[in-house]
């Protein structure tokens, strides 16, 4: 049993907004596609001036439709990507109100897509689109951080001893810090344990480090100098 019928509309530039060309489109189609199939509008999610790259749970009226939502409810719009960022954002979205029993009707994909015999495609297309979604980012994540490492720049997690961030985001040496460095693995090179080098450091330099710390140095781990 239909307990609400909403429609949801977006605009991404404040221009269209102002003109109302697209949203009249918009407004037009839901009615219309409202009205030849027995449904009756309780209201109209208007969202004007919207970046399409916000989750509709971020929106302004996108929030307001989310937490309107009801078993039996009904949500109507225009075009996928009136209303999803992305194939990924739609899958999960569309899950998520399968569980809570609102049937969502994209009228550019042929209606229901969450209860009719279009549904199962429908989440087949968007599950094969948004994999692809998720390969293309995890490439461009690593080739980003291939950039930045390149660049020196710090890719997060614990800063190495012998470094620090620069205000620009780059890795930089610490003089005082590096001077350890090279005593730790001089002292190494000559025999001496780490117990040993634990307390001529401490001597010399006045910094306790722990005999980890003091083991990865003397091995040479390049994470704790620049290269």
């Amino acid at each position: 049993m239909v307990m609400a019928v909403y429609g949801y509309a977006r605009v991404s530039t404040d221009r269209q907004a102002n003109e109302g060309e697209s949203l009249d489109v918009q407004r037009r189609t839901i009615e219309g596609y409202a009205m030849m199939n027995g449904l009756a509008l309780d209201a109209m999610f208007i969202e004007r001036g919207v970046s399409g790259s916000k989750p509709l749970g971020e929106r302004p009226e996108g929030a307001k439709l989310l937490a309107a939502l009801g078993p039996g409810d009904v949500v109507i719009t225009a075009k996928l990507d009136r209303m999803f960022r992305s194939s990924l954002n739609a899958l999960d979205v569309l899950a998520k109100l399968k569980a809570r029993g609102v049937s969502l009707h994209m009228i550019d994909l042929g209606g229901d897509v969450t209860g009719n015999g279009i549904s199962k495609l429908v989440f087949t297309i968007l599950s094969a689109v948004a994999e692809a979604e998720r390969d293309r980012i995890r490439e461009r994540i690593a080739v980003v951080k291939e950039d930045q490492k390149g660049r020196g720049r710090y890719l997060g997690g614990k800063v190495p001893y012998g470094v620090r961030v620069s205000d620009t985001g780059a890795l930089e040496a610490v003089p005082e810090q590096q001077a350890v460095i090279a005593e730790v693995r001089r002292l190494s090179a000559g025999g001496a344990p780490l117990r040993s080098i634990a307390a001529e450091i401490e001597r010399q330099h006045g910094q306790k480090l722990a005999l980890a710390t003091l083991s990865k140095i003397a091995k040479g781990d390049q994470s704790n100098t620049l290269s």
